[in-house]
């Protein structure tokens, strides 16, 4: 049997939250689920992507290996019971499909926000990883580069990448937009709800910011400052921490504003500062712009460029699908050519072998000259020998026809007691 390329994954379509949180993976844990690939199966080729939106598993293999992986998932997890989970996963079991899927994650077809720039780089990531851990033979090396080259085509040849088309991200394009001449700029985040997480997250795109969270529920900020490496600022003490403030995000739920014009007055305001309400219903009050030197934005504000965003990479999608179509097609001729190369080495050294028995069985008592004669007719004798087999392989390999000259040319030469020299 050949071996299939396949893909397990489970997704923001295909599971809630709370499965996606049970099942993601950490770095540590995809390296020794890795190591488990190599140890259980002998994969030479995987590699396992996991987000907050999504733990995938490509692999090639000759066999379905789908519900072995989940369940060492589970086991990595500690999930007695994941395999009340396998409805959540959707199973590629076609190489076709499964390389189409990996080419839509990579480009940010499948992400949450379509074009999400972060996903290129996770998956990059992923790509290391499974190299680093040698888990990534010639075919998966091939293929992730030819997705590298698409998604730089995808972004020097379409609209698809342009402008932040996600309200954490705008928001965070916004900030470094607003606080461009201002040396480390300080940022105080507050509350880490979903968005405000989110938020939190995209603040890593900010290097020169000097980023501080603060929340009702400390342990959860503190948990959030620790993984990204911010500053967390006790509840009790949020009203210092926003005088000192360049730029305050505002993301918390209250039924009446959170920071009120009286508020804002009693600030010292040395230049500007920006604000932005992220909440519903607003936690900022609208007047709080009277006071000088206050710049306000709200959800609203945010979401309209995001809107602009979001339509343009729609209208680009069709572009990206052809540029994938493009690298796929490219891509497949050269699994074609990869899948007889193995037979031609096999071909080569069977005709070789016998041409060495019998230079061996008549040339005893050859002297040099007539040897190197007679070695280099043989060897001319026998690359056009080779020539008709290996351009009808090539041949058959465009017309889909490959495994069954494969086959006619292994019987025809008795190539299974060949070994391929490495």
């Amino acid at each position: 049997m050949h071996s299939k390329f396949r893909a397990v994954s489970l997704s923001h379509k295909t599971a809630p939250v709370q499965i996606r949180e049970l099942i993601s993976l950490d770095e540590e844990e995809v390296r020794r689920i890795l190591l488990k690939f190599k140890e259980f199966f002998s994969l030479s080729d995987a590699l396992i992507i996991s987000t907050c939106n999504r733990t995938e598993v490509y692999y090639g293999h000759e066999l379905d290996l789908s519900t072995e992986i989940i369940k060492l998932i589970g086991l990595e997890k500690g999930l007695n019971d994941v395999v009340n989970y396998l409805n959540y996963f959707e199973i590629f079991q076609d190489d076709q499909e499964a390389i189409s899927h990996l080419f839509k994650v990579s480009m940010g077809l499948e992400a949450q926000v379509v074009g999400d720039i972060q996903i290129s780089n996770q998956v990059k990531r992923a790509y290391q990883t499974a190299a680093d851990m040698e888990m990534a033979g010639p075919f998966l090396h091939r293929l992730m580069h030819t997705i590298f080259f698409t998604n730089k085509r995808v972004v020097q040849e379409t609209a698809f990448r342009d402008g932040a088309a996600s309200l954490s991200y705008a928001t965070i394009e916004l900030i470094e937009s607003l606080t461009v001449n201002l040396f480390e700029p300080r940022v105080l985040l507050i509350g880490v709800g979903e968005i405000g997480e989110d938020v939190a997250k995209n603040m890593i795109h900010l290097p020169q910011a000097k980023v501080k969270i603060t929340n009702r529920t400390l342990s959860k900020a503190e948990a959030l400052a620790a993984e990204l490496g911010f500053e967390v600022v006790p509840f009790e003490n949020h009203l210092e921490a926003m005088k000192e403030a360049d730029v305050i995000v505002c993301s918390i739920m209250k039924n009446e504003p959170f920071i009120t014009k009286k508020m804002v007055k009693e600030f010292e305001i040395q230049s500007y500062k920006l604000l932005v309400d992220l909440s519903v219903p607003r936690s900022i009050e609208t007047t709080v712009e009277d006071v000088p030197g206050v710049v306000l934005y709200n959800v609203d504000n945010i979401r309209s460029k995001t809107s602009e965003a979001l339509e343009k990479r729609l209208a680009a999608v069709p572009m990206v699908e052809k540029i994938i179509e493009e690298s796929i097609e490219e891509f497949a001729n050269w699994k074609k050519e990869m899948m007889v190369s193995p037979t031609i080495n096999r071909l080569k050294q069977a005709l070789e072998q016998i041409r060495q028995e019998e230079l061996s069985r008549y040339l005893k008592n050859a002297d040099e000259k007539e040897y190197v004669l007679i070695d280099k007719i043989t060897k001319s004798m026998m690359q056009k020998i080779l020539k008709v087999p290996v351009v009808q392989l090539r041949a058959a390999c465009q017309r889909d026809q490959a495994e069954e000259m494969i086959e006619i040319i292994h019987d025809l030469f008795d190539l299974e007691k060949i070994k391929v020299e490495k």
